[in-house]
């Protein structure tokens, strides 16, 4: 597991949870809007900030015109990775490590959103957070994304590509990330 080493927050969320952190180290990763338009893929890159705060990122989305399916991917630090799909009802998120939310402010503003609590300390689990069938409709059924999400051994992008090829949108994920 990748569980070892991780970068750590500020006060932000954790502070809510009685866990303080002392450092905020800049977060690395890729947020990637996907828009599925009359039969054709699309996916430009997000705003970095999408990969800090949960808002940003629903908000770069919400920003995106189109009749057809959008959503981000978005992988943080080569730790864990967040699906968000805006709707008029609220927004539809998976996270892929719960306990990310112990040192990311974002993940623990995914699991505030689902109304879910973050993991013990001492739990050294994997174990996904919100909606596996979020991209059902797209292609990946529910438990196939659950396989996907239990490949610990992947790191979030090629976990993220798996996501990409099962939906079809491969080629036009993988041109981006080449340019990131």
């Amino acid at each position: 597991m990748r569980r070892f080493g991780r970068t750590v927050r500020a006060f932000g969320r954790a502070a809510e949870y009685g866990v303080r952190m002392a450092v905020d180290e800049p977060v690395t990763g890729f947020a990637v809007a996907v828009v599925r338009e009359d039969g054709r893929w699309r996916c430009s890159a997000l705003d970095p900030g999408a990969l800090t705060e949960l808002d940003a990122a629903i908000t770069e989305l919400g920003k995106l015109r189109s009749t057809g399916a959008s959503f981000g991917l978005l992988a943080v630090d080569d730790e864990f990775f967040v699906i968000v799909r805006p709707s008029p009802r609220g927004p539809s998120l998976l996270l892929s490590d719960a306990a990310a939310a112990l040192d990311y402010d974002i993940a623990a503003d995914v699991l505030d959103v689902l109304r879910v609590d973050p993991p013990d300390e001492e739990d050294d689990s994997v174990w996904p957070e919100g909606d596996l069938a979020i991209l059902a409709d797209l292609g990946l059924p529910g438990p196939e994304l659950e396989v996907i999400v239990g490949e610990v051994d992947l790191y979030p992008d090629e976990q993220l590509q798996m996501v990409a090829q099962r939906c079809g949108f491969a080629s036009e994920f993988g041109k981006l990330l080449d340019e990131l």
